[in-house]
């Protein structure tokens, strides 16, 4: 992937999309393609073969997906594995199609059985059930990688799959009713600080381990893999870290200034105790997750205040 190839990025405005946008243009890519959802709707066949015809992408990156956290999800399950379905057949075809150079599809740590050993290696995919909550996404999303690696086998397409971790950062969205837990947990505290409350409440014992990945980082990941990975098997993206949502919490308390008690809602379940992900495999290629968690909280906490005003 060179400088002056024609890289198109659907989803460029989610977090995923938005930092890999800004990753490439700070490496001096040229021409980059990206169109927002008002000019082209990427459930529509039709308009995805428009813009494919008239912008004649040589390498894309399939960021553009529904997403949302455990309500939306458990809520609108039928739209999201509708909607997610539909924008990646579409854009995987259109690719085949037109015959694009390299395709990176993005999926999601949530495609593997929710009782999977950890770390959850590459391997682990279609081993056991799905956590229900997000089963709808999941499918979708699965589908989409099952698809590239079909046309991988049938067509000898260069489609490519990674798997992100949980993913936290600059361009992130915190409307409680749809945001993931990071962002929710950081407006709780950030908003327990500046109405000085004395305590704020988590869900369960705050010892599940989880694992998060700054979307900075991510966005490095990406260019890499489209450089350096060619295989048809998919590849995890992570720190290879994880830890007690508790001391993130405390964290996030220290970093934010908010010295109130954490209190524990014991009604609430914990849900899976542990969840991090085996990068192994993208490590012994050469890239590794650079940013602290402690510092990608630094940032991101900036960035939400600069949100705010």
């Amino acid at each position: 992937m060179h400088k002056d190839n024609r890289i198109y990025i659907a989803g460029h405005t989610g977090l995923v999309g938005h930092n890999l946008l800004d990753e490439l243009k700070s490496r001096d890519y040229k021409n980059l393609i990206y169109h927002p959802h008002s000019e082209v709707d990427l459930i529509d066949t039709q308009q995805v073969n428009e813009l494919f015809v008239q912008e004649k992408p040589e390498y894309v990156f399939l960021a553009a997906a529904r997403v949302g956290g455990i309500q939306g999800n458990n809520l609108y399950g039928a739209d999201f594995i509708y909607e997610n379905t539909m924008i990646q057949s579409n854009v995987i075809k259109a690719c085949h199609d037109f015959k694009v150079k390299k395709l990176m599809f993005l999926g999601s740590c949530c495609i593997y059985p929710k009782e999977a050993p950890v770390p959850v290696k590459e391997g682990y995919l279609l081993t056991g059930p799905l956590e229900e909550t997000n089963k709808g996404y999941a499918i979708a999303k699965i589908n989409g990688l099952i698809m590239c690696q079909l046309f991988r086998k049938q067509y000898y397409d260069n489609f490519i799959c990674a798997m992100p971790t949980n993913l936290f950062g600059k361009y992130d969205t915190y409307d409680l009713k749809t945001c993931h837990a990071f962002p929710a947990l950081l407006r709780k505290v950030h908003e327990a600080k500046i109405n000085n409350k004395s305590s704020i409440e988590i869900w369960g014992t705050g010892k599940p381990l989880r694992e998060f990945l700054f979307a900075e980082d991510l966005a490095s990941a990406l260019v890499f893999l489209m450089q350096n990975y060619d295989d048809g098997q998919i590849i995890n993206v992570g720190p290879g870290k994880d830890i007690p949502i508790l001391d993130l919490i405390k964290l996030m308390c220290k970093i934010i200034g908010y010295t109130g008690e954490i209190k524990h809602n014991l009604t609430k379940p914990d849900g899976t105790f542990r969840r991090v992900m085996d990068v192994s495999k993208i490590n012994q290629l050469g890239w590794c997750a650079e940013t602290s968690l402690e510092e990608g909280i630094r940032k991101t906490y900036q960035y939400y205040l600069e949100e705010l005003k």
